[in-house]
């Protein structure tokens, strides 16, 4: 995987975590603010609603002024803001938080405004609903308390019950605390509702159970962050997929242009996504694809023209026949129509080599081998075909220490030998091999001393079945083959075949390069 698009991919998911925690600590924060508003307002509520339906609160309940700043004002002695003033309007119990704590507000039937003020909204709230309850309870008779309770329950939302079961006691530290103070706020430890223990004048026990306070990972917060979780990564994937889709459906539409013919279509690669790579891969398929489309037809259309003149004069050779007697003219016929069929052999062996190696390559096993040994292999064989010329090999004396490369031989000795050869049929008496091989490459360079190539022409002569105007005709023999299979078989050793004028013999050079040494797996 490329770094670079790892350290996109990485940077994508890195801000999207980023993303999530931010969202998710906002959505937290802001919805418990709502909630917390909300249950400052509620929790309270049965004792705003207890004190408001009493005509006179703060002289029934003046020791809660001492506790909890209970009193009641005119609006304007509060100073209290229009929005507070319009839900009290509302008949609304309205909780405020200041620098001074918590305070609660509910409006009195004459207009006035009753206010608590509360530093723990939880713990204060609970200990004055158990004050005005004992406050009560202390007032009546035993036998009038039941009615009481079941009374007050409903109206201040608590539960009350008197202490008659063992498994209502609290710890040995609560019941010492309750002896002392007459009324102590505990938790059981098993779950964090609020209870109160109180003690009478007359030493009987009640306990009054509270609702649990504000829980900020109740299940519906929990539930709503999931989704919101859910729901940003499932964008996040839907987002990347769609990319993703949308990069498979352009090599998709490529491939279909290519189905219906459009060889020259291409994927547009872009840099850091994540088919980058199957889009450059999909266009080197397309790339070799259109390449052996096109060398196809041309194969087709030149063997077609290459076939036509000696499958004509084997024709016309038979039609010969039949109207021949003379032996000697018999035995001419029977000779030119033998070397037709061998120049169809050639030819034909010429087309699978070249085809061979057009649409993929052989399966080449590099092994060491002598450069220098080829060389002086091919020149020898073309000498003894080629009597009437001189065929020589220049080896420089450095290139000895450096002969052995990792080559195929039998098709370097092709490529050497299809140079040698071509350069023997343009030659006018003489023609160079030299040898040229250090660390890193070898080279050979093959010169003759006929007309040459035209500069022009030099990318044209690699071409298959391509052949110049000039002297280098079809009177000279080939079939336009062998330099395009010379080129093919350097460019599967990772080198190159071009072509030159020749400095000392004045005709063409022909020169090969490739590496000496490359790794067997970097062949394809």
């Amino acid at each position: 995987m490329p770094l670079m698009f790892f350290l996109k991919l990485y940077a994508r998911f890195a801000g999207l975590t980023a993303l999530v925690v931010i969202l998710c600590v906002a959505l937290f924060v802001g919805v418990n603010a709502v909630r917390a508003q909300f249950w400052q307002e509620r929790f309270p509520e049965p004792l705003m609603r207890w004190l408001q339906s009493d005509p006179a609160p703060a002289q029934r309940y003046h020791w809660l002024t001492t506790l909890y700043d209970f009193r009641v004002s005119g609006p304007e002695q509060l100073g209290l803001s229009p929005v507070t003033r319009e839900r009290l309007g509302y008949d609304q119990v309205v909780a405020e938080k200041s620098t001074l704590g918590h305070r609660v507000l509910v409006a009195a039937a004459d207009g006035r405004v009753l206010q608590l003020r509360f530093d723990e909204p939880y713990r204060d709230v609970a200990e004055a609903v158990a004050l005005i309850v004992r406050w009560h309870l202390a007032a009546v008779s035993a036998e009038e308390r039941p009615d009481l309770i079941g009374q007050m329950t409903k109206a201040l939302d608590v539960r009350i019950r008197p202490v008659d079961d063992a498994g209502l006691l609290p710890s040995v530290d609560v019941l010492d605390r309750v002896v002392q103070s007459g009324l102590v706020f505990f938790r059981n430890g098993r779950d964090e509702a609020g209870h109160i223990l109180m003690q009478l004048n007359d030493g009987e026990l009640f306990r009054v159970d509270f609702a649990p306070p504000l829980n900020p990972w109740a299940w519906p917060v929990v539930l709503l962050l999931v989704v919101v979780i859910g729901g940003v990564l499932a964008v996040a994937l839907f987002l990347g997929l769609r990319e993703v889709d949308s990069n498979l459906r352009k090599v998709e539409s490529v491939a279909i242009r290519i189905a219906r013919g459009e060889m020259g279509a291409r994927v547009e690669t872009g840099t850091g996504t994540l088919v980058s790579r199957l889009a450059a891969s999909f266009n080197g398929m397309a790339e070799h694809i259109q390449r052996l489309v096109q060398v196809q037809r041309e194969m087709i259309h030149a063997v077609s023209h290459e076939l036509r003149t000696p499958v004509a004069r084997i024709r016309f050779g038979v039609q010969m026949l039949e109207d021949c007697d003379d032996q000697e003219r018999l035995r001419k016929q029977l000779e030119g129509i033998d070397g037709d069929i061998q120049e169809l052999d050639e030819l034909i062996d010429e087309i699978l080599t070249y085809a061979r190696l057009e649409q993929g390559g052989p399966v080449f096993s590099l092994q060491e081998a002598s450069v220098t040994g080829l060389v002086r292999q091919v020149v020898e064989e073309q000498q003894l075909i080629r009597p009437h010329l001189e065929i020589t090999a220049d080896i420089e004396s450095s290139a000895e220490r450096w002969a052995m490369a990792d080559v195929e031989p039998r098709y370097i000795h092709r490529a050497i030998q299809n140079l040698v050869g071509n350069a023997g049929r343009y030659a006018a008496g003489r023609v160079v091999v030299h040898c040229q091989i250090d660390e890193d490459n070898c080279r050979i360079d093959v010169e003759d001393d006929g007309p040459g190539v035209p500069e022009e022409d030099w990318e044209k002569v690699f071409t298959a079945f391509a052949r110049l105007d000039d002297s280098r005709t079809r009177t000279s023999g080939g079939y336009g083959l062998g330099l395009s299979i010379v080129r093919r078989i350097l460019y599967w050793h990772g080198g190159q075949a071009f072509v030159g004028r020749s400095e000392a013999l004045g005709g063409a050079r022909f020169s090969l390069v490739w590496p000496r040494k490359k790794p067997v797996d970097a062949i394809v």
